[in-house]
C-alpha cells in the first residue's frame, strides 16, 4: 500500500508512521505537515519522505497513492477559542481541499475525528456515545471538527469517493506536544513549576494510548466498511486533578505545586465513547493498560528533554488568562 498521511509532524500522525513502518515494512509512507508552531519535524521518522505543506495545497503530492491518512487539524481547544478562524480554515476547508484532491487521485481517504464533535456528558451520566449519537459541538474546535466529518461522509454520498472515520477518545503518549495536558503537567512538574488546574477538576476525560489508537486505524483500513464510522476508545476515565496528582506522585513531587486557574469559555465537562462496534466487528481492543502506560509516558518525558525543551516558547496560550 501506498500511504499519504497528513499532519504526521504532529502528535498522532508521527506515532501513526512509526506504527506503521514497524507492522507493514514492505508498505511505502510519504508524510505531509505544514509545520505550524505544534508540528515538529524532529517528530518525524528518518528516511521517510516528508512533503511541506498544507493540506489545502496536497494535490500534487497525492500521485500514485491508495490511501490518505488525514491527521492534519488544528486541535488546542484553548487557542480555538482565542483564534477560531484558523480552526475553520484548516479543519473545514483544508479538509475539502484534501477530500477533493483524494477524489481527482482515486484514492480512498480515511479521517481521523474527536469524540468532541458530540458536545459533553453529565458527569454523572450513565452513557456513552455512540456513532448514531447527534452532533453537537460546543467549541470552535468541536465545531470545526464536526464540519470535517460531515465534509467527509458528503464526499461518500455525493461522489462515492471510499472513506472511513474514527473518532477518538483522548490520546496520551510520546511525542505529544506540551500544551496539552499530560505532557503539559509533566514537563512543568519536571521543571518544578506550578501545574495549572482548571477550577472545575472534576471534568473527565477518556484516555487512549496513542499506540492503541494507530492499532485501531490499520484495522480499519484493511478490514472497515467503506462509508463507516468506528469509535475507538478505552473506556477509562480520569479528571484533570487526578492527571495532576498521579504524575506529581510519580515524579515524588508535592502536590502543592498543583494551581487552580479560571475555567475556559465552553470547557466541556466529560467524554466518553462506545466503542463496542469496533471491537465487535474488527476485532480491536486496547492492550496498554493506562496506569503503566502513564508512568512510560512520564518517562519518556523525562529522558526526552531534548525533544520538548525546543518547543515551550511556542506555547500558544496563556491557560491562566481565562479571568
Amino acid at each position: 500500500m501506498h500511504l499519504l498521511v497528513t499532519g504526521a509532524a504532529g502528535f498522532i500522525g508521527s506515532n501513526f508512521v512509526r506504527y506503521w513502518l514497524r507492522h507493514h515494512p514492505s508498505d511505502t509512507v510519504v508524510v505531509l505537515d505544514a509545520l505550524t508552531y505544534a508540528g515538529n519535524r524532529a517528530s518525524v521518522p528518518d528516511g521517510v519522505e516528508f512533503v511541506h505543506a498544507d493540506i489545502a495545497d496536497a494535490a500534487y503530492a497525492l500521485t500514485g497513492v491508495d490511501a490518505v491518512v488525514n491527521f492534519a487539524a488544528e486541535s488546542h481547544n484553548s487557542r480555538a477559542v482565542q483564534d477560531p478562524q484558523a480552526f475553520f480554515t484548516t479543519n473545514v476547508l483544508g479538509t475539502q481541499r484534501l477530500l477533493e484532491a483524494s477524489r481527482r487521485a482515486g484514492a480512498r481517504f480515511h479521517h481521523v475525528s474527536t469524540c468532541e464533535v458530540y458536545g459533553d456528558l453529565a458527569l454523572d451520566d450513565p452513557g456513552a456515545f455512540t456513532e448514531e449519537s447527534p452532533y453537537r459541538p460546543r467549541t470552535p474546535y468541536n465545531a470545526s471538527k464536526a464540519g470535517a466529518d460531515h465534509a467527509v461522509r458528503a464526499y461518500h454520498e455525493t461522489y462515492g469517493l471510499p472513506v472511513t472515520i474514527t473518532v477518538c477518545a483522548n490520546n496520551y503518549g510520546p511525542y505529544q506536544f506540551p500544551e496539552k495536558v499530560i505532557p503539559l503537567f509533566t514537563t512543568r512538574a519536571l521543571r518544578g513549576l506550578p501545574l495549572p488546574v482548571y477550577r472545575s477538576s472534576a471534568n473527565r476525560r477518556e484516555w487512549l494510548h496513542v499506540d492503541d489508537h494507530c492499532a485501531a486505524i490499520d484495522r480499519v483500513l484493511h478490514d472497515g466498511r467503506l462509508g463507516a464510522t468506528y469509535h475507538v476508545g478505552s473506556g477509562v476515565e480520569a479528571s484533570v486533578a487526578d492527571l495532576a496528582v498521579s504524575i506529581l506522585d510519580r515524579l515524588g513531587l508535592p502536590r502543592d505545586l498543583i494551581e487552580t486557574v479560571p475555567d475556559r469559555p465552553g470547557h466541556d465537562r466529560r467524554y466518553l465513547l462506545d466503542s463496542t462496534l469496533i471491537r465487535s466487528e474488527l476485532g480491536w481492543q486496547p492492550t496498554i493498560d493506562f496506569e503503566q502506560g502513564l508512568t512510560k509516558t512520564i518517562t519518556w518525558y523525562e529522558e526526552n528533554r531534548a525533544w520538548w525543551e525546543p518547543l515551550l516558547d511556542r506555547a500558544a496560550v496563556n491557560e491562566g488568562a481565562w479571568a
